[in-house]
Order: structure tokens, then sequence, then C-alpha cells
């Protein structure tokens, strides 16, 4: 059987997502606005008036240019932009910035040419011109990425270039050009000419959202923007929860406990923490940890299971209906005071490690140091009916620990498959022990979503049955750099540890974040390697500290009716933002350079 996967078109539509820019402070923004300003004051006017009074009057026509810019962005973002969560004084700013180094660009041109060709009365056509190219790419930004209403945005979009016309009424005689009683034809001319060349680049861009998911494509990209600029994911979710369907998810949960309480919980739900950055259920691992933490006062693992993006929760709604599900069986059932030692099996690229406590198995999953992505839940469910044959149940996390090239499913299926039941055989194998378990937690500060790490941060279980220490060491990450899980386990090594696998949760909190070719850092990436081997060392010490006898529990629930996205609304979803992207080139090249050749058209007849 071929698997496939949801992660290359999420990697495509990451891209794309995080290739959106980021903007300097507003002071800076003004500096530079400032400075284009009078530059472009002084290159337009004194080419056209070589004199020390041309000096005066360029950098009084930049100065007005510069007031009359900065006065209506307070005015846009006081008035029609007013609560929109996008654009503040700063991104109006910017806009304003893009919009006059268009505009001076088609000024100095026009100086220039005036000058070459001796038409003093040429370069103002061409500031009539820069006008139209301004306003366009104001309407053009206004209509994609605002969340006001038609009227405001056209305020927004035709104040500022509207209000930088003024100067040119006061320069008459003084530039020696005149103006002629078609230019108010032109100006309206031009207005409409912009209006209509964003109004079919938007609609025909609207379309390839339409044709796939019944979705603006605009509309999809302000949700996009909105959560890329000030992290709101509401607008995204509302299109996740219309897309999305309902299903019966699978949550798993292995409690150890000592004397005075809960010592530590191992959660693995049976849902994928996607699509990335905040949305969705993409910091669902640290979400169930920290809740489970604050109601346990217990370390908690929440690693991997074998599911992919076609689990992705659609709103936070969905993971609070999650986490408070969790909560609401936190209670014991049957305890188990004994346990297998900690087995590994190995069969060709894949190694699998089986503990069973009670009758459970406890199976990790990986083919490190070969690259591995998520694994299918066929294969799960696969070991779960291997388990039951043998009267067992099976919790299985898929480690995902390695990253490095491409990852060959198919092949990995198959051998995890023989891993699986040779672990399951070997295990059974054991006499069950009493054993002991140990546990504790580290936040490394320095390491954040930037580094790869989700606010999980490590957190270790240490298990001892006779002499054997195993430690399961569990990083909120999304995978980890080839090679870099030998190397933990060897350290842990050297404290006692006989062997052990580091997992990762998955988490897609990180992704989105940088912008790389995947979208993320891996676990060891970026971050000092040195400095994190360090860390799980010492809360892998911290773990041994407090090992103490223990029972376990194992409990299996249904939460019913959770609204996931599914594995072919995200790759629409992820088609849509790359076919939105392409087509969007394709559009601003032919729909702008039109409108460009017939507005020069008309200005040469003004």
């Amino acid at each position: 059987m071929t698997y496939s996967s949801s992660d290359e078109y999420i990697s495509k539509a990451v891209t794309r997502y995080s290739s959106l820019f980021t903007l300097p402070s507003h002071v800076a923004i003004t500096i530079l606005l400032g400075a284009l300003c009078l530059l472009g004051g002084v290159l337009v006017i004194l080419s056209l008036q070589p004199s020390y009074n041309g000096l005066i009057l360029s950098a009084t026509f930049g100065g007005i240019f510069l007031f009359f810019t900065l006065a209506s962005d307070v005015v846009i973002s006081r008035s029609s932009m007013k609560g929109d969560p996008i654009f503040d004084l700063r991104r109006c700013s910017a806009l304003s910035l893009f919009s006059c180094v268009i505009w001076f660009g088609v000024i100095f041109l026009g100086s220039l040419i005036s000058v070459f060709l001796e038409t003093p009365n040429l370069w103002i056509k061409f500031f009539f011109l820069g006008f139209c190219g301004a306003l366009m790419l104001r309407l053009l930004v206004f209509s994609t990425t605002s969340f006001a209403d038609l009227g405001r945005m056209f305020f927004s979009s035709l104040l500022q270039p509207a209000l930088c016309i003024i100067p040119i009424f006061f320069m008459e005689s003084v530039v020696k050009y005149s103006l002629n009683a078609r230019l108010p034809i032109f100006l309206l001319v031009s207005i409409l000419v912009a209006v209509l060349t964003v109004f079919l680049f938007t609609y025909f861009l609207d379309r390839v959202g339409k044709r796939t998911l019944g979705i603006a494509s605009s509309s999809m990209f302000k949700a996009f923007f909105a959560n890329w600029t000030e992290g709101l994911n509401a607008p995204l979710e509302a299109f996740f929860e219309k897309l999305g369907s309902e299903q019966d998810v699978r949550v798993s949960m292995l409690t150890f406990r000592a004397n005075k309480g809960i010592k530590a919980v191992m959660v693995v739900p049976a849902l994928h923490p996607g699509p990335f950055k905040n949305l969705g259920s993409s910091l669902l691992p640290s979400l169930i940890q920290t809740a489970l933490e604050n109601k346990l006062q217990c370390v908690v693992s929440v690693p991997h299971g074998l599911v992919g993006h076609g689990l992705d929760l659609s709103s936070q709604i969905q993971n609070q209906r999650v986490v408070e599900g969790i909560l609401g069986f936190t209670d014991s059932t049957l305890n188990y005071s004994k346990a297998t030692p900690f087995v590994r099996t190995r069969k060709n690229e894949a190694a699998v490690s089986c503990q069973i406590f009670g009758d459970c198995a406890l199976l990790t999953l990986t083919i490190a140091p070969k690259s591995m992505e998520d694994l299918p839940k066929e294969l799960d469910s696969f070991i779960v009916k291997e388990a039951e044959k043998r009267g067992l149940s099976a919790l299985v996390i898929d480690a995902h620990n390695s990253i490095e090239g491409p990852f060959n499913v198919d092949a990995a299926v198959v051998s995890l498959r023989k891993a699986s039941v040779a672990g399951l055989k070997k295990a059974l194998s054991y006499e069950r022990s009493y054993f002991e378990v140990g546990a504790a937690i580290v936040v490394p500060k320095e390491f954040t979503v930037k580094e790869g790490m989700g606010p999980g941060g490590i957190s270790v279980i240490v298990t001892k049955v006779g002499d054997q220490k195993a430690a399961y060491v569990t990083i909120d990450g999304n995978n980890m750099i080839s090679g870099l899980r030998e190397r933990i386990l060897s350290e842990l090594g050297g404290i006692g540890i006989v062997d052990g696998e580091v997992l990762t949760t998955d988490t897609h909190a990180v992704c989105g974040i940088v912008r790389t070719a995947r979208g993320y850092h891996p676990i060891g990436e970026v971050m000092d390697q040195s400095k994190l081997i360090n860390y799980i060392r010492q809360a892998t010490v911290n773990a041994l500290d407090n090992l103490e006898p223990a029972e376990a529990s194992w409990r299996t629930e249904i939460i019913p009716n959770i609204n996931v996205i599914g594995e072919k609304r995200i790759e629409d979803l992820s088609l849509v933002a790359d076919r939105t992207a392409k087509q969007a080139k394709r559009l601003a090249v032919s729909l702008f350079s039109a409108a460009s050749v017939l507005l020069i058209f008309l200005f040469m007849f003004l």
C-alpha cells in the first residue's frame, strides 16, 4: 500500500506564507519617508531649476509632500482604518512609503526627459502619471489586506495622493508649467482606470479559490495576512471550521502513580498538531501539557501519535474541547505494579522499542538516523491488532526524531511493521517486575519557536526495572536534525541510562515563523546542541534523583464530534495558496502593464 502525505503541500504553503515581508519600526519608516520626500523634491525640482531658489523650492516641495503624507496616515489610521486589525499607523506609513517610491520614481523620470527634450511642461504629466501609480498600489493593498468596507478602503486609498496634488497648484508660475482644462478629465479617468484594474485583478484572483474551495482567494489572503502580521487566528480558522468535518478522535493516556500521587503522565492524542504557527491544533501538545500539569501537578509528556495533517483541528474552540475531554478522564482505572524491561528490536532501518506495563505495550517507532516524517494511522491500526492478538493493548508513538533529506514512507512502514511485531514478542518473553519511575521537566529560556522549540520544553520520564534504567525524552519541537538523537542517547548512557528514546511532539507552533525552505527549524538545526544536551542531561539527572516505586494505569477514550480540517481540505488550501501566488504574478504583469500603457496614452494628450 502507498501512503500519501500532505507535507509537500503544506511546505509549499508555508514557504509562500513565511515569505511575507516584515516592516521596520514606525520611527524608521518616518525617517525613510522624510528622506525620500526631501531627496525626491530636490531631484525633481532642482533638475528643472538648477539654482539656489530651485533648491529652496525643491526642499519646500518635499517638505509639503511629507507633511500631507504624514497627516493623511494619521487621519486614515484614526478614521477609516480605525478598528482594522491590519492598518495601524505604522502600516499606513509603510504603504505611503512604497507608494511615494513609485510616485517620485515616475516624477524623476519625467524631469530627466523634460530636461533632455527641453520641454519644461512635460514633467507635470509624469507627476500625474505617478499619482495614478501610487493610487493603484494603495487600492490594491487596501483591497487585498484590509477588512474595511469598500467606502473606507477607497477613502484610504485616495486621501494621500489627493492631498499631495495640492502643492502643484501653487508652483505653476515658479517652475514654469501650465495646467490645462483637460486635467480634471484625466484625473477622473485615471481614478476609474485604477479602480477597474484592481477590480479585475481581485476578480480573477478570487476565481482560483472559488473554483477549488468556494472561497474567494482575496478573503483567504486577508485571513493569512492577519495571522502573519497580528497573530489573529480567528479569520483563518473560520474558513477551517467551514471546510472541516466532524470526527470522533481517540486519546490514549499512560499514567504513573507513586505513593504521593501521580508522578507522570504520557498522553498520545490521535490528532495532528497543525497546520502551522498558532492555527488549528498547532499548539495542542503544549496546551494539553499545561492543562494536565496545572490539574495533576506532575510531569506531562505529549509525544506524537501515528497521524498526519488529515487530523489537524480546525480552531482553538476544538482545541479547548479536546483539552476539556482529556481533563475529564484523568481518573485511574486498573493500576499495574509490574512491567517488563525496555527492549529494542531492529529490522532494516527501523528501530522499535517496547516496554509492557501491566497489559499495555508502550512502543516507540523510529528510522533514525534516516529521515522520517508523519507515519500513517494504518500502521498504528496494524500494531494495535498485533498487540490484541497477544492479549495486550498498545500505545504507539511516532518518535519523529530525524530529518535530513527525503522520506520513503512505504519502505519505512514495511520495516516498522516487522520490527514492531518482533518487539512485542521480545517484550513478552521477559518476566514482569516491580518498577520505579522518576520524572522531570525543563523549559530552556534561550530556545524559542524561532529556534524550533515550543513552549512545552523538555520532559523526561525514567523507568527502572531491575537494574535497567530507560529514559523517554520528549522535546516540544517539530522533528530533529539527523544524528542528534544518537548524541543524546550516548550522553545519557554516561549517567546510567541503558537505553531510551528521544521523541518530539511534532508541534507546528514553530512552523511559518522563520523564512527557510521548510518554514521552521527542526530541533538542533540552529540551537546550540551542546546546551540542549546539557538541559536534557540535567532533566534526566533530576528524574533519576526522584525515582520511586510506581504503578501504571492505561486508558483510551473517544472524544466525539471534533471538527478536523481533513487531509483533502489541507491539500486544497495549500494548493490554493500556491496557485493564487502564481496567478497574482501573472495578473500583475498583464493587467497593470495594460493599465500603464493606457494611462501613458491618455496623458500624452493632457
